[in-house]
């Protein structure tokens, strides 16, 4: 493990096993909503109603750090402190073999899907509630049910399904036949996206927009606007210790990734 402090972020750099320590996951675990996944990292921006659970895993985390590096650990901790209101970048040091998680989807009707996990998965499940977080009615350590009335919904949640691979996880979806006819059970005879034509041709103007894009514009065209944002809007760019700016550039950073993902898999 190793720590960077920086003027913006704490960079911890560590291997998949640390990140599944129980004090890592109860923090990562209370910071569910918090949280922005980035390519083999995660972000966690700082909650006030937070400041205690964030300051006991600093103090876990620095200790954790000494005994691997083998230091007395006081001097660390007080500057690490210090830093008190910075995000937390936590990232691999080193990509694994990726482990398969199953993940059910079961719909009760056209407005509700359950969403469960064989076995609890902090990870997983964060992603899914940084990404639905808007439609869940209720969930579990294992498990989420989604409102998906509109097709707005259900259009968010099949972006969300289209991402297969968190940190160190692949996905592999899991569901029956009746998973569909039960959730488009209005439009038996059309396909998604017969029925969310209209809709996904107004939110992919919008999208458009936000890549500073003219509407139908390449891929390369697409691909090398998304790069120019998202360097300016990146998370590692912030400098500024007001929340206000901390979460303008994670809604903006968050927007261009969904903007791309979306026109990539259109075009």
């Amino acid at each position: 493990m190793d720590i960077v402090l920086r003027n913006n972020l704490i960079l911890i750099r560590t291997e998949f096993d640390t990140l599944n320590t129980h004090w890592m996951k109860e923090f990562l675990n209370h910071h569910s909503r918090g949280m922005l996944f980035l390519e083999k990292a995660v972000l966690v921006f700082r909650n006030e109603t937070l400041s205690e659970i964030r300051e006991e895993f600093i103090k876990k985390l620095s200790r954790h750090h000494a005994e691997v590096h083998d230091y007395e650990h006081e001097f660390f901790l007080r500057s690490m402190l210090k830093y008190g209101t910075q995000p937390i970048k936590i990232e691999l040091d080193k990509l694994e073999d990726p482990e398969v998680v199953k993940v059910n989807l079961y719909a009760y009707d056209k407005h509700t899907v359950l969403i469960s996990l064989d076995y609890p998965n902090s990870w997983v499940l964060s992603y899914m509630r940084s990404q639905l977080e808007v439609y869940v009615e209720r969930g579990t350590d294992m498990s989420l049910v989604v409102d998906v009335s509109d097709y707005k919904a259900k259009a968010r949640l099949e972006r969300t399904l289209n991402k297969r691979h968190i940190l160190h996880y692949q996905i592999q979806y899991i569901y029956d036949n009746k998973f569909m006819s039960k959730l488009y059970s209005d439009f038996a005879n059309y396909s998604f996206g017969d029925l969310c034509k209209d809709v996904e041709e107004e939110e992919n103007k919008k999208f458009y927009m936000v890549l500073e894009c003219p509407i139908g514009a390449s891929q390369d065209a697409l691909k090398k606007s998304y790069k120019k944002l998202a360097k300016v809007y990146h998370p590692d760019k912030i400098i500024h210790e007001s929340p206000h700016m901390i979460t303008h550039y994670t809604q903006k950073f968050q927007l261009l990734q969904e903007a791309y993902e979306a026109l990539r898999i259109v075009s």
